[in-house]
């Protein structure tokens, strides 16, 4: 297994097993048991009583009030940015004529209820409300709830309820784990079914959405953050150790890579990132981080980078290069691309626009960041005419028949029989 294999298998193993098997359990309980079950597992995991589960609006609106102006500034500054970015990504429907005259198309609609899931735990996390509500409300979801663990004191960060506000989610929950992804699945006295879950969590949350998948639609199963930056001299090692670190600080788990061409650069990073770890307040778990998922690769050149890349497929990419453009036109894989010196990762975690739910664990390969399609369904409008069902008869027959489907073959010809000419 290469040191690239290694970093992004990063979550397999024996605990992902037992933690399979503790998730169904926590599933089907709530199934079966309702709210019930969702407070009993909330005083176990949590620590608190979460009767009543619901936060009153009040205390949303509250939270928004009692936000400093500096930060409410900043929440509305991200909320148009990624506002206006999502608007642009409405589908369009499509209706045309055939050949024969026939009507076809595809028409784009809005799930009814959407519940999306925000993190509790190390950090709270309203950028992440409003990546995954402003999406929702763009694509017209009619009802978004949202789910958030409370704290030690049973409540919901202030922050995070803010940033609820100002998204106009008036219903959340004070729930967090693999029980809240089965309330959202199921439904209960109290929670609504939903029709999509969003939202990244823990490895508990991952697997419940992986399980309940099929009853509901989900985002993707998002695994622990990663970075890949690719840099040569014109890059400042400053930059690229800040960078490596803001990756780092979010878990344990998140993987830190640097590849370069430039031996020098990659002999300096060990210092600038022990330097800027001195007054760190996440210092343990950066360094956590960086000693179990960090690797520096000194490439030939940017060619060998790009195909690193590829393998990888990294959640974040930066290209801290002189020609960025010539490596980004080679990369197919990655859920972000973050260009020049200018363009750190933060700036895509906050406010550039794009979403910054990304594909993780390589699931760039085959799948993108989240968006307003997430929460909407499409349904095709097929209305053939008479030219156009006489033109086209003899194939569909042909082709039910060779499937061994007779009644399919017998809705056509029964329509080209001469009793049916009148209909």
């Amino acid at each position: 297994m290469t040191a690239l294999e290694r970093i992004s298998n990063r979550t397999c193993g024996d605990g992902q097993k037992k933690a399979v098997l503790t998730v169904e359990k926590i599933l089907e309980r709530v199934k079966k048991d309702g709210d019930t079950a969702l407070i009993e597992y909330t005083k176990k995991f949590d620590g608190f009583d979460p009767d009543p589960l619901e936060v009153p609006l009040e205390a949303i609106e509250r939270a928004w009030e009692e936000t400093p102006k500096p930060l409410q500034d900043a929440l509305i500054t991200a909320k148009h940015r990624i506002q206006d970015f999502h608007q642009k990504q409405i589908p369009k429907n499509i209706l045309f004529k055939g050949i024969e005259g026939e009507t076809l198309g595809r028409r784009w609609q809005p799930v009814q209820k959407a519940g999306i899931y925000i993190p509790g735990g190390r950090a709270s996390y309203p950028s992440t409300v409003l990546m995954n509500a402003i999406p929702a409300s763009v694509a017209g979801v009619k009802e978004i709830i949202m789910v958030s663990p409370g704290g030690s004191n049973g409540l919901v960060n202030q922050t995070v309820l803010a940033a609820a506000y100002i998204t106009g989610i008036k219903t959340v929950f004070r729930i967090g784990g693999a029980q809240a992804i089965g309330a959202m699945a199921y439904g209960t006295n109290t929670i609504p079914k939903v029709n999509v879950i969003s939202g990244p969590g823990n490895l508990y949350v991952t697997l419940a959405k992986k399980y309940v998948y099929g009853d509901v639609g989900i985002d993707a199963l998002a695994g622990p953050s990663e970075v890949l930056i690719i840099a040569d001299n014109s890059a400042d090692v400053r930059h690229i150790a800040a960078d490596l670190l803001a990756q780092a600080e979010h878990d344990p788990l998140a993987a830190t890579i640097l590849l370069t061409t430039n031996s020098v650069l990659a002999e300096k990073i060990d210092d600038e990132i022990m330097e800027q770890l001195e007054e760190h307040p996440r210092k343990e778990i950066c360094l956590k981080a960086l000693k179990d998922w960090g690797l520096i690769v000194i490439c030939n050149d940017l060619e060998t980078c790009a195909k690193l890349t590829d393998y990888f497929a990294p959640e974040h990419l930066e290209l801290l290069l002189k020609m960025p453009y010539q490596v980004a036109d080679k990369i197919n894989n990655a859920g972000a691309i973050f260009i020049g010196a200018w363009s750190p990762e933060a700036t895509g975690d906050y406010l550039a626009g794009p979403n910054h739910t990304l594909p993780t664990s390589g699931t760039a390969r085959f799948s993108g960041a989240l968006g307003v399609e997430t929460f909407m369904k499409n349904t095709s409008i097929i209305e053939f005419n008479k030219q156009a069902f006489d033109k086209n008869s003899k194939a569909i027959i042909e082709l039910a028949n060779s499937e061994g489907l007779h009644s399919h073959a017998k809705s056509i010809e029964i329509r080209l029989s001469k009793s049916s000419e009148e209909i």
